[in-house]
């Protein structure tokens, strides 16, 4: 199982003034976090995209590319791109770009995006949410699979005889994921196409998706795939502590960010009796002391049969210091004990 942490980029806010912390500072502190990943020995590290005042992300795979020059082994993904409102051809191109810079380490996550700021901004209509994605997708694999496209589709102009460069390492395939939220329209799709899944599963029990990955699993093989080739991933609130202290006042910074979020879907205040839910045995964030995150990790793999899992750290901005310790601790503490549990 490959072990990975994820990022969106979620910047800090004065309570004093209210305003946002400087997307320069933490932008390099980013890049700092996710050189230490790779210098820990983790397997992957996913970047997200958002098109809002409290997150410093708008486009991933600028960040992964600035991180490619500066990492020598960990995966480089898109936790996720949101394919809907995006180009295709420029998301191969630029994950073509990262993979050649990186040596072969660029992989793509793609998503229809819970968050919908990108389709106004880009100019696209919600009404076509579903197809949009659809039809992308359909072309990124065309794209991915040809160097020469021929194409067509009834949102987007067709390609005829059009090369896409530059081409990617592995024959010019990269890796792409679906990365979905728990609509089984969207896991059915992935495993009718072979292609790996992600699962985020960031509240509630996780016990509560297991159907959801045997409902993939199941279609998967029933679609012809390569078992040997079925990869399923989870992508999960975490934050690794060296104390139940420092767990406990994280809550500041994680219900902090909940609520913003919350705030534009009708949420009710996110609570501390939410949280301590969410941090017990079999809750869904990955937060605590190292043991405490590798016990939680292992149940995944036992409850799912999951092939890797990226721990989302930077919920509510928590200071740069600690999310240095978290990493840190994740690929010290946790990362070899989950590895020696598995005989990896």
């Amino acid at each position: 199982m490959e072990l990975g942490v994820g990022m969106f980029g979620d910047l800090a806010f004065d309570p004093n003034t209210g305003k946002p912390q400087d997307p320069q500072v933490k932008l390099k502190e980013i890049l700092e976090e996710i050189k230490l990943a790779d210098e820990v020995g983790l397997d992957v590290f996913g970047m997200g995209e958002h098109h809002r005042p409290d997150y410093a992300v708008s486009s991933p795979e600028i960040v992964l590319a600035a991180a490619a020059s500066i990492t020598k082994n960990i995966k480089l993904m898109s936790t996720v791109t949101v394919l809907s409102s995006a180009e295709p051809v420029k998301v191969y191109q630029d994950f073509s770009t990262i993979d050649l810079i990186s040596g072969g380490r660029a992989e793509i996550g793609v998503g229809r995006g819970s968050f919908i700021e990108s389709f106004p901004l880009f100019g696209y209509d919600l009404k076509d949410y579903d197809r949009l994605f659809e039809e992308k997708l359909d072309l990124l694999l065309n794209i991915n699979n040809n160097e020469v496209v021929n194409w067509s589709g009834k949102l987007r102009a067709p390609l005829e005889n059009q090369s896409v460069y530059p081409r990617a390492t592995r024959n010019g395939q990269l890796p792409i994921w679906i990365a979905v939220g728990g609509t089984p329209e969207s896991i059915l799709r992935a495993a009718r196409l072979g292609l790996p899944l992600i699962l985020a599963i960031i509240g509630g029990m996780p016990e509560q998706f297991e159907h959801l990955v045997m409902f993939y699993k199941a279609e998967y093989l029933k679609s012809g795939h390569d078992p040997a080739k079925m990869q399923v991933g989870i992508h999960s609130h975490t934050f690794v502590s060296e104390t139940e202290a420092v767990a406990d006042q994280y809550f500041k910074n994680y219900s902090g960010q909940m609520n913003r979020i919350g705030a534009s879907r009708g949420w009710p205040p996110y609570s501390k009796a939410q949280y301590d839910a969410g941090r017990s045995p079999k809750g869904a964030l990955f937060i605590g002391e190292p043991a405490q995150v590798t016990d939680k990790i292992l149940a995944m793999h036992e409850m799912f049969g999951i092939t890797r899992f990226i721990g989302h750290m930077d919920v509510g901005a928590p200071d740069h210091a600690l999310m240095m310790k978290s990493i840190e601790l994740f690929g010290t503490k946790v990362a070899p004990e989950v590895r020696k549990a598995l005989g990896k």
